[in-house]
């Protein structure tokens, strides 16, 4: 039997661009009692789509959202007392990551030391979404990680190649700009489209290389269903702004204390360099190789950057004035929250 509700919103944009608070502000709102009653819904659940949130730890680097605080009144002697590291919730299901009361997926779900790759987010992505629908609720996908939202939308197939460990120990000690060499010269055509800075792509790409020869051409299979695509579009002054903003906010609450307790819990600095941007930064700073002021100027820079990669990234969708024929997969860009709830509403009366 058909489900009456397969839909998905997705929100993205570049970092810091305010893609988590429009897609928590659109789920309050839609999951009102009046909403409810006009499109025939129980509600919204978000499923992340960041590649650094995934991992326990990782919070005030990676802009996570904080875990509503338990309510003592609510607590019973069958209600199970998850503990983590870092904060502490009361939740019969574990897996429930709430905020402001809404439920939250692929928040917290990996490791640190062990790298978490894109088909295992797709994975646990398409899980989450169906699970969300099955409840009569609609799911918004939210996050900046392109190549994470490529594989949910667009059915991303990735070549099922075992982890050789040996190579990948061997690759991890060469910079990404001989990665990207190897890579070139391997194949030449994977090394135009990929994410040059980007270490774990351009290792995953080479073993991949190494064991069938070359990567073979991407495959997809798209989800079955019209989905809403928003972005969030800044003028790139108001961006940069922002970026220098957050990351100064991230170093008054405690950023270089959470690379640190990473550190204490067994992560190598090599590792947490994987992470790039400021994470790199600061474990570079620890160690003594650069300065305060070098390692602050080097995170801003370097998160600007991966802010006009995303840009780039998301370029490969059209704008809807540029679509001539009817299609799902376009991305709507909207200055605020009254231009997106108004492509929603549509969207959900269809």
């Amino acid at each position: 039997m058909k489900r009456k509700f397969q839909k998905l919103i997705v929100i993205l944009g570049p970092t810091a661009s305010g893609k988590t608070k429009l897609a928590i502000k659109l789920a309050l709102r839609l999951s009102s009692e009046q909403a409810k009653k006009r499109f025939g819904i129980k509600g919204v659940e978000i499923v992340s789509a960041d590649s650094r949130q995934v991992y326990k730890g990782m919070d005030i680097g990676t802009a996570k959202i904080t875990r509503d605080r338990p309510n003592k009144k609510r607590i019973g002697t069958n209600r199970k007392r998850i503990f983590d590291k870092n904060s502490i919730s009361f939740d019969s299901d574990s897996s429930e990551y709430l905020h402001r009361g809404i439920p939250h997926y692929l928040l917290d779900v990996a490791n640190p030391k062990r790298k978490f790759t894109v088909a295992q987010y797709r994975k646990l992505a398409l899980k989450a979404i169906e699970k969300i629908q099955k409840k009569n609720k609609i799911p918004i996908l939210c996050g900046g990680t392109g190549f994470y939202i490529q594989a949910v939308v667009d059915g991303l197939i990735i070549p099922e190649v075992p982890p050789d460990w040996k190579l990948r120990k061997k690759l991890e000690k060469k910079s990404v700009g001989e990665l990207f060499k190897i890579l070139k010269k391997l194949d030449p055509r994977r090394a135009k489209k990929i994410d040059k800075k980007n270490p774990r792509r351009l290792i995953r790409a080479i073993e991949i290389c190494k064991k069938i020869g070359k990567t073979p051409p991407l495959k997809f299979k798209p989800l079955p269903y019209p989905v809403l695509m928003i972005g969030i579009t800044r003028t790139r002054k108001e961006l940069k702004q922002r970026i220098k903003k957050r990351f100064f906010d991230w170093l008054k609450r405690g950023l270089i204390l959470e690379v640190m307790k990473l550190k204490k819990m067994g992560i190598s600095s090599k590792r947490i360099e994987e992470f790039g941007m400021h994470y790199r930064e600061i474990s570079k700073y620890l160690k003594g190789e650069i300065s305060e002021k070098e390692m602050i100027e080097n995170s801003v820079r370097e998160i600007q950057n991966y802010a006009k990669r995303q840009l780039t990234w998301f370029k490969k969708y059209p704008a809807p004035e540029q679509v001539r024929c009817g299609t799902s997969k376009i991305i709507n860009w909207v200055k605020n929250f009254k231009e997106a709830e108004k492509l929603v509403k549509d969207y959900l009366k269809n």
